[in-house]
C-alpha cells in the first residue's frame, strides 16, 4: 500500500540527442529530481544535470545482451516513489511514442502512484528535421506513419502488416528498423510500393556522428549493410526524402549518444 506521503513518477522525454531540445519542463525536473531511472539513448551531457544527490538507476534495453525486465522497471518506480518526492523516468524521445510509457504509467496508477507525463520530441521527427527533410510535405506527402521495425520476423502473429503499410501512407518513419531492414523493404514492394521509392537510414541524428544514406527502397538494405550503419538509426520511406532543403538542417549537437547493442 502507497502512503499518503508517496512522491510523483514523472514520465519524462529526453528528446532526440541534442540536449538543447530538452523541454523547460524537463530540464527543470531533472534539475531537483531525487530519484532517475533511465534507458540507454539518452546522452551524459543530459544525465549530468541531475543533482549529485540524486539516486540512479539505468534500465536500457540492449539488443542481445541482459536487460532489466519491464516488471522490474515497474517495480522499482513503485518503490522509489515510497522514497523520493520526485521520481524522473527519463526515456529517449516521447514516452509515449515506441517508449511503454504507457504500460508503465498504467502499472503506476494501479499501484496509487502519482504520475504525471513530460512530453518529448520524438527522433521521428527531429531526425529527419536535422538533415532538412519534412516528414510531411503539402505536394510529396500529407500522412505519415510512424511504425516499429523491431519485431522479431519469426514471431507467431507480427503487429506490423508491412504489405497493408505499403499503400497505407505517404510516408513511413521506421524506428529501430535496421536489424529487420532487408526483411521490412522486401514486405513493402511485396504489398506494391514502388521498389525505386526514395528512402533514407540516419545514424545518431542530432549529435555528433550523424551520417545518412539515401538509395532506392530496394537498394537500401543492401547498402546500408556495406556502409556498416549501427543503431540508433531512423529510417524514412516516401517521396518526403526528395523534399529534402539541406540549407535549412540544424548543426548536429557536439555530444554522442550511447549505442544500444
Amino acid at each position: 500500500m502507497i502512503s499518503a506521503e508517496a512522491g510523483t513518477v514523472y514520465l519524462v522525454g529526453a528528446g532526440p540527442g541534442d540536449p538543447e531540445l530538452l523541454t523547460m519542463k524537463a530540464h527543470r525536473l531533472l534539475l531537483q529530481c531525487d530519484a532517475l531511472v533511465h534507458d540507454a539513448l539518452v546522452p551524459n551531457e543530459v544525465l549530468k544535470l541531475v543533482p549529485s544527490s540524486c539516486e540512479r538507476h539505468f534500465v536500457g534495453k540492449r539488443r542481445g545482451r541482459h536487460s532489466v525486465t519491464q516488471k522490474t522497471t515497474n517495480a522499482l518506480l513503485v518503490e522509489l516513489a515510497q522514497r523520493h518526492a520526485c521520481v524522473v523516468r527519463l526515456k529517449g524521445g516521447d514516452p509515449f511514442l515506441f517508449g511503454r510509457g504507457g504500460e508503465e504509467a498504467a502499472y503506476l496508477v494501479s499501484h496509487g502512484v502519482a504520475v504525471e507525463v513530460v512530453p518529448g520530441i520524438t527522433s521521428g521527427i527531429a531526425v529527419p528535421a536535422y538533415l532538412g527533410i519534412p516528414v510531411t510535405h503539402r505536394v510529396a506527402g500529407s500522412s505519415v506513419t510512424f511504425v516499429t521495425g523491431h519485431e522479431e520476423i519469426n514471431k507467431q502473429r507480427n503487429s506490423v502488416t508491412w504489405k497493408a503499410l505499403a499503400k497505407a501512407s505517404d510516408s513511413l518513419v521506421i524506428y529501430m528498423g535496421l536489424h529487420n531492414l532487408q526483411h521490412i523493404t522486401e514486405e513493402l514492394i511485396a504489398g506494391g510500393m514502388d521498389p525505386k521509392t526514395p528512402a533514407v537510414v540516419i545514424q545518431q541524428g542530432t549529435v555528433a556522428g550523424q551520417r545518412h544514406l539515401k538509395a532506392p527502397l530496394d537498394q537500401l538494405a543492401q547498402q546500408v549493410d556495406k556502409e556498416g550503419f549501427e543503431p540508433p538509426s531512423i529510417v524514412v520511406v516516401g517521396a518526403v526524402v526528395d523534399e529534402q532543403v539541406e540549407a535549412c538542417a540544424p548543426e548536429p549537437a557536439h555530444v554522442t549518444m550511447p549505442i544500444p547493442f
